[in-house]
């Protein structure tokens, strides 16, 4: 079955950076777009950036020029790389599949209901 495993997060210093891995299994991970949400307690789970099968990347305009989403589909993983990190970015951050049906991602109006498996979340924590 389809499994996604993040890791990398961690507690950071504002100004820091992080990469977040993702690692899948279960399927054929090049034909499916993919994103990165993040969550904290009590708020709607936020989009942040999107990769198509062929590569096409798109962010939320809070990460855009920070953020960077990457994968190597010879290593099925998923990549986040997170730089000057500040408090608004902590929160627990998933890695998620798009569903068959859904060929592209953007970051406006993207939905978790597009979005057919998850990852069990790793935590960050930006603070001083």
């Amino acid at each position: 079955q389809v499994q996604l495993a993040e890791s990398g997060g961690g507690s950071v210093q504002p100004g820091g950076s992080l990469r977040l891995s993702c690692v899948a299994s279960g399927y054929t991970f090049s034909v499916f777009c993919m994103a990165w949400f993040r969550q904290i307690p009590g708020k709607e789970r936020e989009g942040v950036a999107s990769i198509d099968a062929d590569g096409t990347t798109d962010y939320g305009d809070s990460v855009k020029g920070r953020f960077t989403v990457s994968k190597d589909n010879s290593k099925r993983v998923l990549y986040l790389q997170m730089n000057d990190l500040n408090g608004d970015d902590t929160a627990t951050y998933y890695c998620a599949r798009c569903s068959p049906d859904v060929v592209t991602v953007t970051i406006t109006g993207i939905r978790p209901s597009d979005f057919d498996s998850w990852g069990q979340g790793t935590q960050v924590t930006v603070s001083s």
